[in-house]
């Protein structure tokens, strides 16, 4: 159950990060609220890759009896 969870929150996290990132890109003028916003997506893509890498390499649990 806890990996489901950890792939659920690494989805949210690149789902919120491309998110921030269009709006960094083509929404927003001030250059300081673009870099802000820029940094804090490629840290949650750099999260959620590093989540999914523990959760492919892990491989399944077998609890499930």
């Amino acid at each position: 159950m806890d990996k489901m969870w950890l792939s659920f929150y690494a989805m949210g996290f690149m789902v919120i990060s491309m998110g921030l990132i269009y709006a960094s890109r083509h929404k927003i003028n001030n250059r300081v609220i673009k870099f802000v916003l820029a940094l804090v997506a490629y840290v949650l893509l750099i999260l959620s890759f590093f989540a999914l890498i523990y959760l492919v390499f892990n491989g399944p649990t077998g609890g499930g009896r």
